[in-house]
């Protein structure tokens, strides 16, 4: 069936200079489908360097140094412009980066005066990479003949909360908007540049998705404009059977369906941003991963079900910069709710759970979160439990990670498992904690940090390897 909606979004890698933004432009025109519209990264290493200057920005960074970071970063998104955007094109992106370094100045100025970098400042900062970057692939598409502007998350019609660092969009309002704003340009042969990641509260303050957000900006996009495919425009030829640099024999998956992708982007997968799936599930709209380097490889599809699964394990995969947090005491034996108190009073912190296990004993809990968030977490139990009476200790490893083995066929196939936790065994791995959902989908489990390597070399062996 000819694709008649796409949506394309690409990685801050395939827009890092001129000439890869030129290579993009090249590939949009080469693929556009009759309505298309194109979500942008910053240029890479750019977020990162706004998140550094910011910080630097409260910590008695001086103006002169303020000013020449605004320059040189005016001065690479210049020289991206000359070499992406046919020389008629190049006034519009030239006077909008021009514009954006002076505001970009003025605001790091404004922080270092007041010595403080509140969340919503620092969604403000962020989003100048992606707001430079759009205006150049804008210019570029202009250069390949092919009618385009370029538009913020907001003014393209992503409306969020005020959750200033994490925005969740506010569906409705987000939906009729970008109906609005980005389907009638669309349906006359316009193609749209949005800056991913960025969008913007109702009263118009700028907000982010999280690092990584551009995938959901996508996938946010195509749910509203229904869209026949989305695709991720990556540096990688598509989802791998693991990370190639920890295991040689990795490959890339075909097909996959929706709920296998969704456990290998929270479990650490970085092709995708983890809530990219939601909005394209919800819509039944495949999403396609592919390598802006390589386009003519197909790359990895996600679907709702696939027709048939042959691999009982799909992926295996690591998830680090985690810390296991272990409650225990006997006065929880018997007591109701003190689960529900730690996860209630963990949630208030904005502490993310991403693991859970207790045993039938209730003499303890365990719990994975991410390492970041581990000093806040403990401050909170102490705070949530004092005395000894119920909780008596609090204990925690930050050296762990968390290894997870993924696939749809694993439902129902008896010795999993068994299979699972034999081959860590063999590989003299040990197991700290285990969870596995009632979808059988993921079967994850802590190890010591030491040992992440070896139990998925053991693993990918076991099930994937040929």
């Amino acid at each position: 069936m000819a694709i008649k909606r796409l949506v394309m979004k690409f990685g801050g890698t395939s827009v890092g200079s001129g000439e890869r933004i030129r290579g993009v432009a090249e590939i949009v025109k080469a693929h556009r489908a009759r309505e298309t519209v194109v979500v942008v990264s910053a240029m890479s290493t750019v977020t990162n360097q706004l998140v550094d200057v910011a910080q630097e920005a409260i910590n008695g960074i001086t103006e002169e140094d303020i000013k020449d970071f605004a320059r040189r970063l005016k001065e690479k998104h210049a020289r991206a412009i000359r070499v992406a955007v046919a020389r008629e094109h190049q006034g519009p992106p030239l006077q909008e980066v021009e514009r954006l370094s002076t505001e970009l100045e003025k605001v790091l100025v404004g922080i270092s005066y007041v010595g403080e970098l509140t969340p919503r400042s620092m969604d403000y900062v962020l989003s100048f990479g992606e707001r430079m970057s759009a205006p150049i692939l804008s210019g570029a598409l202009k250069s390949q003949g092919i009618e385009s502007s370029w538009f913020s998350g907001y003014e393209a019609g992503i409306v969020t909360d005020s959750s200033f660092g994490k925005a969740n969009p506010l569906w409705a309002k987000t939906n009729r908007k970008i109906k609005r704003v980005l389907g009638r340009r669309t349906e006359r042969g316009e193609v749209p540049v949005v800056t991913g990641f960025v969008a913007g509260d109702e009263k118009g303050r700028i907000t982010t998705l999280s690092r990584g957000g551009s995938d959901f900006s996508a996938a946010i996009i195509g749910s509203a404009l229904k869209a026949d495919e989305i695709w991720i425009w990556t540096d990688v030829d598509g989802v791998y059977t693991t990370d190639p640099r920890m295991v040689k024999q990795a490959r890339t998956i075909d097909v996959i369906s929706f709920a296998e992708a969704m456990e290998l982007a929270y479990f650490g997968a970085r092709v995708l941003h983890p809530k990219t799936i939601e909005p394209a599930m919800e819509k039944d709209i495949p999403v396609r991963v592919r390598n802006t380097f390589k386009p003519e490889h197909r790359g990895t599809l996600i679907v709702r079900e696939q027709k048939k699964i042959k691999e009982i394990v799909k992926a295996v995969t690591v998830l680090d910069d985690c810390a296991l947090l272990t409650i225990s005491g006997v006065g929880m034996i018997g007591v109701p709710g003190v689960a529900a108190r730690v996860f209630t009073a963990l949630a208030a912190e904005k502490v993310n759970i991403m693991m859970i296990s207790q045993g039938s004993s209730e003499v303890n809990i365990s719990l994975v979160v991410e390492k970041g968030d581990l000093n806040r977490a403990i401050r909170t139990i102490k705070k949530t439990f004092p005395g000894k009476d119920i909780v008596k200790d609090v204990t925690y490893d930050k050296d762990i990670a968390v290894i997870a083995v993924i696939g749809a066929g694993m439902r129902g196939t008896k010795g999993v498992a068994a299979r699972v936790f034999r081959a860590a065994a063999d590989a003299g791995v040990n197991v700290l904690m285990i969870a596995q959902g009632s979808s059988e989908v993921n079967i994850s489990f802590v190890v010591a940090a030491k040992d992440a390597k070896k139990g998925v070399v053991a693993l990918h062996k076991e099930f994937i390897a040929e």
